[in-house]
């Protein structure tokens, strides 16, 4: 499989699910280049995944808050990985699992060589909590670009959604060299043009990024 360069679009349909992992010592080999998706419990990051690659059953949806327990990994192409985070937030688990993913997600955000940028899915309707600005935290002390999708935008109307965009680019302004916002909504794909274009071009593979390949040995 060729590998994409900035030249070429990601075939996103494509996308394939990799593996699960509990901690980031059972990822995949830290090579190539991963943006992951992040948010609230029920902020809409499996419906995301599932609307960008076109296929409604590739990442696991829940009714009930928190039921991403594990880090999901997608494959889009050859070294090219979505990865879907555990929700964090109002889950109802255990404080001590609470506890533990935040610390899986700190590590993995702060040590992941392939993570190339993270999506930040909040619900426009009620952005920048608590949790919200812990991640981006976390991202700024790595130095990692976060693109903010302010989701189910469809349940407001224009205008009201405007307003939450523009006070949310507002409340950021001082991390705009890093920080993007847009709006979002799976069920009518508003903004998944956007979307796309940030992935494509945070998706891109360094030759001294790719993994080495072991020559076989002549006999």
């Amino acid at each position: 499989m060729n590998t994409p360069n900035k030249s070429q679009k990601l075939n996103f349909k494509s996308t394939e699910f990799l593996q699960s992992a509990s901690a980031l010592n059972n990822a995949p080999a830290d090579f190539g280049c991963e943006v992951a998706f992040a948010g609230r419990s029920n902020a809409g990051k499996s419906s995301a995944i599932n609307a960008l690659t076109g296929n409604s059953k590739l990442a696991r949806t829940s009714r009930t808050p928190g039921r991403t327990q594990l880090i999901n990994f997608f494959t889009v192409a050859d070294q090219i990985r979505l990865v879907d985070l555990p929700g964090y937030g109002f889950a109802k688990v255990p404080l001590k699992v609470k506890e533990e993913w935040n610390k899986q997600l700190e590590r993995y955000l702060q040590y992941r060589r392939s993570l190339k940028g993270l999506i930040l899915l909040m619900d426009i309707r009620h952005p920048l909590k608590d949790y919200d600005r812990q991640m981006i935290e976390w991202a700024a002390i790595s130095e990692m670009p976060v693109h903010i999708l302010l989701t189910k935008c469809d349940k407001l109307k224009r205008g009201p959604a405007k307003t939450a965009l523009l006070g949310v680019k507002k409340e950021l302004k001082a991390h705009e060299r890093w920080i993007s916002v847009q709006l979002f909504s799976s069920h009518n794909h508003e903004g998944m043009d956007e979307l796309q274009r940030t992935l494509n071009w945070w998706l891109t593979l360094p030759e001294d990024d790719v993994a080495p390949i072991e020559d076989d040995l002549a006999e």
